[in-house]
């Protein structure tokens, strides 16, 4: 079976890794050997990482407006670059899948093999974070109870998804269920598609 877990020991260091400095505008620097998958995973969890705490940076309901709008349109810019590290993900996997033989009644999966692994780095992002509100001295007594219910939640999500994921790749690898990728075609960032861009709407 797919190991899978590895995934998690590499989204697990990228976390710890942005947080030596907990800067979103440090430097990116991917330690992990150009034209690998672990390569791409490990920048698809940094994009994350930087998304996150962009995302609390510009919910401080005191950010000088200015400032909320240059945070909204990086956000906008990472999302895309998240979209477009999920596609070249599955693309490694196409390129894996290629000449396997599909049984004749091999199913349809509601999600591709990367957005899966997508929802996984995630899912690391808000284990780390989670588990940061247990050493909170400031909180009730009733937030560390909560926080330590949630944490306990969000890693059995993370061990059935794991599971999940390795599954998938292997019925795919075995012509059980159907590699199949659809491109996220995503409108907003895009001139000629969104009407503000191209002018239709001022």
């Amino acid at each position: 079976m797919p190991d899978i877990a590895s995934f998690n020991i590499i989204f697990d260091q990228v976390i710890l890794n942005y947080h030596l400095q907990d800067d979103v505008d440090q430097e990116f620097v991917n330690p992990v050997e150009s034209g690998t998958l672990a390569h791409l995973l490990y920048e698809k969890c940094w994009i994350d990482t930087v998304q996150w705490h962009l995302e609390d940076i510009v919910r401080d309901p005191v950010i000088d407006p200015v400032k909320a709008l240059e945070i909204k349109r990086r956000i906008d810019a990472s999302n895309q670059r998240r979209t477009d590290l999920v596609e070249k993900i599955d693309d490694y996997y196409w390129e894996q899948f290629k000449d396997v033989s599909y049984e004749k009644d091999a199913i349809m999966n509601t999600e591709s093999p990367a957005w899966a692994i997508d929802r996984l780095s995630i899912l690391a992002l808000k284990i780390y974070h989670m588990d940061d509100q247990l050493s909170r001295k400031e909180v009730s007594i009733e937030h560390h109870q909560s926080a330590k219910q949630k944490l306990h939640v969000l890693k059995i999500q993370r061990q059935d998804l794991t599971h999940a994921i390795a599954e998938l790749l292997l019925d795919i690898r075995e012509g059980k269920r159907i590699m199949k990728v659809y491109r996220q075609m995503k409108m907003y960032n895009d001139p000629s598609l969104n009407p503000v861009l191209y002018g239709r709407i001022k």
